[in-house]
């Protein structure tokens, strides 16, 4: 008698970084698009919910297949959503950050990799001094706001988008610090999307497998029912990082353009 030992597949596992509300309308859409992209597009994951306090825990993140640090800042816990970006950083793990979540891992990487121990968010440390804010308030408020953002060709955000030029959604007051983006880039963080006016708007980290910030959301591009590009990508990284195969992840990329 033959023993079939294959293994099935296993749904990939998705932390979800932040403190769930129901006054934040991106948490409010999550589980809208997760359906969508289960249903929609056959990409299945398994999300927990992990909130900035319990993320500080060592260890928190580790074993996911993808890390999604979600909008509502403030957050409960600054440390907690700076070691989730962290071990994904560190440990390989498909990363998303979204509005806040791009503005921690900026965070995040000026401290841990280039050395910048008093990097500040203006938010978080309003007391901190001015030239050690690399997240400071935008000179114009992005609450409700839609623009055009320009994508460096050949990035991973280009690849995943499909195209050079796209039109995003904000909720935020804060954006990063032009004077520290220097020391960010000398460190291996790229920056491949800006506003008309050059704004940093997209940094991702080539020689990550998949690591992707965004200050704009796209988790409230359209109603959720056809996920954006940028999610779904996400879904896809998680999926080869569970098992699924390089040829999948090309596929997924082209029918997202």
């Amino acid at each position: 008698m033959t023993t079939n030992t294959t293994a099935a597949p296993r749904t990939p596992r998705i932390a979800l970084v932040g403190d769930r509300s129901p006054h934040v309308r991106s948490h409010v859409r999550i589980p809208v698009l997760l359906d969508a992209l289960a249903e929609r597009d056959g990409l299945a994951l398994d999300a927990y919910w992990i909130p900035t306090a319990d993320a500080e825990a060592p260890g928190a993140v580790k074993g996911f297949d993808a890390v999604w640090v979600l909008p509502g800042s403030p957050y409960a816990s600054e440390a907690g959503a700076l070691a989730a970006i962290r071990t994904a950083r560190e440990d390989g793990i498909p990363f998303l950050g979204t509005c806040a979540g791009f503005q921690h891992a900026l965070i995040e990487y000026a401290r841990d990799v280039c050395g910048l121990e008093r990097a500040a968010h203006a938010e978080n440390d309003p007391s901190a001094d001015t030239d050690d804010l690399l997240i400071a308030p935008l000179a114009c408020s992005l609450v409700g706001h839609e623009g055009v953002v320009r994508v460096t060709p050949g990035s991973l955000a280009e690849k995943a988008l499909g195209t050079e030029r796209t039109t995003e959604r904000y909720h935020c007051n804060y954006g990063a610090d032009s004077r520290h983006l220097d020391a960010l880039r000398a460190h291996g963080l790229r920056f491949t999307g800006a506003d008309e006016e050059g704004g940093i708007r997209i940094a991702e980290l080539p020689s990550h497998p998949f690591f992707l910030a965004t200050l704009f959301q796209p988790e409230l591009a359209g109603d959720g029912t056809r996920p954006h590009p940028l999610v779904r990508a996400l879904a896809v990284a998680a999926v080869e990082h569970a098992g699924g195969g390089a040829d999948e992840r090309t596929y997924r990329f082209r029918e997202a353009s």
